[in-house]
């Protein structure tokens, strides 16, 4: 969540197959065959943002996913800083807070099983367009197979299949990194450890899931835009991955960051489920519920740590620029 030595290698183009096009059913786009140079070994990650205001000093990660697979962060400076910290702020989340109680979860499991599966049996290519499903199939048999299960999933769960497939496939993790470190940390050092978290309650869950259930998700959106990033982006995710790892903060900037994901999340939330259930409002309350952690964090502690993902620091509105305007002096690495 880092070296010009590399980067000529990691911003390489790569070419389109011939073989890939002529393969394509119809309606669909051609994949470029990508074939992302990942690098791999002991590397250094981005430098550190530094957030000042009282004498006080509050040292910023920024994290990025996927990452290379045989990736080993150097970790040193991190650890550095929370040798000193007094508090470790995490990236904010929101949680939905089902009070229903032990027996009251189990009941839910088979609806939340549901909640993946397309309502009434249907399959994957009965509630995309046409188009759309030919483009699935060029990329579902290049990186899942004949996998039938996925084609009963709701699309927005599907193409998240589909994109876990490709990034193994192409030398990448989700796995985390990062957070080992910290949690080590945090652990030998008795570290005081913030998660921000806005709860929504949902007051009927069971009647909240079937809602889901049987209606439109609303998440092609998010389909096309993750089928249009795996068919011609995968290169980029791996450029992403290696600027991360040797700390090239600049690429970073010039790498989308983000975007497919930002989608399917406001697909969820803008459904009419979600707007109804109350939960359409968390990404500006998580928002405000880690401004307040920072600020409470910078004001306690005289060094202190935080993670944020590196789209939210790369970005002219993130967090950091509302910390700026409130005062707060901030450098970047």
């Amino acid at each position: 969540m880092r070296s010009m030595v590399l980067g000529g290698l990691f911003l390489a183009c790569t070419t389109v197959s011939a073989s890939a096009q002529e393969a394509a059913p119809h309606g669909a786009l051609p994949i470029r065959d990508e074939a992302p140079v990942v690098v791999s070994g002991a590397l250094p990650g981005p430098g550190m943002w530094k957030v000042s205001g009282n004498g006080h000093v509050m040292y910023v990660l920024g994290t990025v996913s996927p990452l290379p697979k045989g990736l080993e962060w150097i970790s040193r400076d991190v650890e550095q800083v929370l040798a000193q910290a007094g508090e470790v702020v995490l990236s904010p989340s929101y949680q939905v807070d089902a009070d229903v109680g032990f027996f009251g979860k189990l009941a839910l499991l088979p609806s939340l099983i549901g909640v993946r599966r397309n309502p009434d049996d249907k399959k994957l290519q009965d509630v995309v367009p046409a188009q759309s499903y030919a483009r699935w199939l060029v990329l579902k048999q290049r990186y899942i197979g004949r996998d039938g299960d996925v084609e009963k999933m709701r699309p927005i769960f599907a193409a998240n299949e589909l994109y876990q497939a490709a990034i193994e496939d192409s030398g990448l993790t989700g796995r985390r990194i990062v957070w080992p470190v910290i949690k080590d940390a945090i652990d030998e050092h008795g570290i005081k450890l913030t998660e921000p978290k806005v709860k929504v309650a949902i007051k009927d869950p069971k009647a909240a899931l079937k809602e889901f259930r049987a209606g439109a998700v609303g998440d092609l959106d998010c389909f096309d835009k993750m089928l249009a990033n795996l068919e011609t982006d995968v290169a980029r995710m791996a450029q992403r991955a290696n600027a991360w790892a040797v700390g090239d903060v600049e690429a970073l900037r010039t790498l989308p960051l983000g975007d497919q994901y930002q989608a399917c999340q406001d697909a969820l939330m803008q459904t009419s489920v979600a707007q109804k259930r109350g939960i359409g409002n968390a990404e500006a309350e998580v928002r405000q519920a880690w401004l307040v952690a920072a600020e409470s964090a910078l004001a306690n502690n005289t060094v202190s740590f935080a993670m944020l993902p590196m789209s939210e620091l790369l970005k002219g509105d993130g967090y950091l620029s509302l910390l700026q305007a409130k005062g707060y002096t901030v450098e970047a690495p």
